[in-house]
C-alpha cells in the first residue's frame, strides 16, 4: 500500500449554515480541481470523501497521499470557506476541530510499542503502521503530523538498514603483515605502568609514554598531512547547548549518549550552604540535594566534535574566493557515554581526537576528501606500516535522511579505515580507527552557510582519534621500540621513563 490520512473535521460556524449548503458544495466541488490538487502530480491531491452541516459547522472527510496531506487541505479550505460563508451569509468560521484523524505508513514490521507525542495508538496490520493522531487545529497549522510522519519513516527505515555492516563496500587493503605482537596492548600498557584508569568511568590518565605516543601522532598528523594541505587551527567549544543539536540533526537522537550539563539556579553561597554543611559533617556529598539546586540541561558535553565550529559561520554569507575553507581543532576532550561498550582504551568515555573539517563547492569538496586520503594512505604504510583496510559506509545519520542512495555513488558519506586486531584472532573484528565523511549539504544548510556566487555549499570532516591510533599501532607493534618502525621511530625519539612507586 501507499502512504494513506484520513481526517474526519469539522469547522466550527458562529451559526446554522444549513442556508448555506448549495454555496459550500459548489466550493468543495471546485476544491477537488483546485486548491486540493495544487502542488500534486495529476490524479494525487486530497479528495473530499463526504461532508455534512451540522448545528454549529461544517464536518468533512479528507482522504489523500503523500501530496496535498488531508492537514494541508483542511488548512487550505478554512479561508475559502471563511470568505463564502462571511460574505454570503454573515456566518464566521470559528477554528478547526480535528475529530479522528489517522496516518497509515507502509511497513514490513512493527517497529514497536513506541511513545511519540500526539500520537493516541499505533496498530501494525497488513504492511503498514497506522498512527492514530491527537492534534487540533495549532498542530496542524504547525506541521506536526509532518514530523511525526517523518520519524515514523526514520524508524522504519531504521529497522531495514540493519546496522553499517549491511552498508560496507570494501575499497581497499593493505597486504597481510606479520604482527611483533599478539596481545591485547590495553593490560600491558597497564601493567607496565604507561596507563592507569580514572576516577570517572571510560577515563584514562596517560603517563609519560602513552602521552608521547598521542604527540608523536599529533605531530605526524600536522606535519604530513594538516599543514602541506594548508589546514588552519581553530578551538572549538566544548560545552554544546542544544541550538547547536538542532541545527546539526544531532537533536534527533543524541540523547542516551551525551554527557549532561545543568548549570546551578544560582551562585549565591548561601543557597549551596546545606549542601557545603551537608558534606563537612558527613564526608558524604548530597547527590539528591544538589539535584534539587541545578537548572535544567543547557546542552552537554562534546559529543562529535565539529558541529560547534559551524556557528563561527552561521548566518553569513563568505566570498567565493575564500574557498575551501579548511580548518582543525585539537584543543580538547570528546565525551559519550558508552554505556556496556566500553572496552580498553579503544571504546572510552573519554577520549581525545584532532577533528579536521572543510568547507566549499562540491568538486572542492571532494577534492579535499582525496587529498585527505592520499595522505592517511601514505601515513599508515610509509610511518606506520599497519595492516589495515579501508571501506566505504553509510552512517546511519545519512541513511536516517534518506541519502543512502548518494552514498552508493561515492559522494556523500564515510570512508572507514579499520586495523587489524592480531589479538583477535585471524577471524576476529577489525578496529575502525580513522574516518573520512563528505556530509553534504546537512551542516551549511543546517547552519545557513551560503556562497556569494550563490552556489550549493558542501561540507566534510575527519576524525583523528588518538586512542583508537594507539590501540591500533601497539596492537600490531607491541610496546617495545625495537619493533616500531624506523620512520616512526625517527619522529618519535626515546621512550621516556614512567613514574616509578614503591
Amino acid at each position: 500500500m501507499d502512504l494513506e490520512f484520513k481526517l474526519k473535521g469539522t469547522f466550527r460556524t458562529s451559526a446554522d449554515p444549513a442556508d448555506a449548503k448549495e454555496t459550500i458544495e459548489q466550493l468543495f466541488e471546485e476544491a477537488g480541481e483546485t486548491i486540493l490538487t495544487k502542488g500534486a502530480p495529476a490524479g494525487q491531491g486530497a479528495q473530499i470523501r463526504s461532508w455534512n452541516l451540522k448545528e454549529n459547522g461544517v464536518e468533512v472527510e479528507i482522504v489523500s497521499g503523500r501530496y496535498v496531506r488531508a492537514h494541508d487541505a483542511i488548512i487550505r479550505l478554512r479561508k475559502p470557506l471563511a470568505g463564502k460563508l462571511g460574505k454570503e451569509f454573515h456566518i464566521g468560521v470559528r477554528g478547526v476541530d480535528v475529530d479522528h484523524f489517522t496516518i497509515s505508513v507502509p511497513a514490513e514490521q512493527s517497529v514497536g510499542n513506541l511513545k511519540i507525542p500526539h500520537v493516541s495508538s499505533m496498530e501494525f496490520k497488513d504492511g503498514a503502521i497506522t498512527l492514530e493522531l491527537d492534534v487540533g487545529e495549532s498542530e496542524l497549522e504547525n506541521r506536526v503530523p509532518d514530523r511525526i510522519l517523518t520519524l515514523m519513516e526514520d524508524k522504519i527505515n531504521e529497522k531495514l538498514y540493519g546496522g553499517k555492516t549491511e552498508h560496507w563496500n570494501l575499497l581497499w587493503e593493505s597486504e597481510k603483515k606479520e604482527p611483533k605482537f599478539t596481545q591485547d596492548p590495553t593490560p600491558e600498557m597497564v601493567k607496565q605502568g604507561w596507563i592507569k584508569r580514572g576516577a570517572s568511568r571510560g577515563q584514562w590518565i596517560h603517563g609519560p609514554q602513552s602521552t608521547k605516543l598521542f604527540r608523536t601522532f599529533e605531530k605526524i598528523v600536522y606535519d604530513e598531512l594538516l599543514e602541506p594541505l594548508g589546514y588552519k587551527e581553530m578551538i572549538f567549544p566544548k560545552l554544546i547547548p542544544w541550538e547547536v543539536w538542532q541545527k546539526s540533526g544531532h537533536a534527533k537522537g543524541v540523547y542516551p549518549e551525551i554527557y549532561y550539563v545543568c548549570p546551578p539556579k544560582t551562585r549565591d553561597p548561601k543557597f549551596w550552604e546545606e549542601v557545603s554543611d551537608h558534606y563537612k559533617v558527613t564526608h558524604e556529598v548530597p547527590v539528591e540535594l544538589i539535584k534539587s539546586k541545578i537548572g535544567d540541561p543547557i546542552g552537554g558535553m562534546c559529543y562529535a566534535q565539529c558541529p560547534p565550529f559551524w556557528m563561527f559561520l552561521q548566518g553569513e554569507t563568505i566570498p567565493t574566493t575564500e574557498f575551501p575553507i579548511t580548518v582543525f581543532d585539537r584543543s580538547g576532550t570528546s565525551h559519550r557515554y558508552e554505556s556496556g561498550g566500553i572496552h580498553g582504551m579503544e571504546r572510552v568515555d573519554e577520549f581525545h581526537r584532532i577533528e579536521i573539517v572543510w568547507l566549499g563547492p562540491k568538486d572542492d569538496v571532494l577534492d579535499c576528501a582525496r587529498e585527505l586520503h592520499e595522505r592517511y594512505m601514505h601515513i599508515f604504510n610509509d610511518i606506520l606500516d599497519l595492516e589495515w583496510r579501508k571501506a566505504w559506509v553509510t552512517p546511519w545519520f545519512m541513511a536516517q535522511e534518506g541519502l543512502t542512495g548518494i552514498s552508493e555513488q561515492g559522494e556523500t558519506g564515510t570512508t572507514d579505515y579499520e586495523a587489524s586486531l592480531p589479538y583477535r584472532g585471524e577471524d576476529g573484528e577489525w578496529l575502525e580507527f580513522q574516518n573520512v565523511s563528505v556530509n553534504g549539504t546537512k551542516y551549511p544548510s543546517g547552519f545557513n552557510v551560503k556562497c556569494q556566487s550563490g552556489e550549493e555549499l558542501w561540507s566534510g570532516c575527519s576524525g583523528v582519534g588518538l586512542e583508537r591510533w594507539t590501540s591500533a599501532f601497539l596492537a600490531q607493534k607491541g610496546l617495545d621500540p625495537e619493533n616500531w618502525p624506523d620512520e616512526f621511530i625517527k619522529r618519535f625519539g626515546e621512550l621516556p621513563e614512567g613514574i616509578r612507586f614503591l
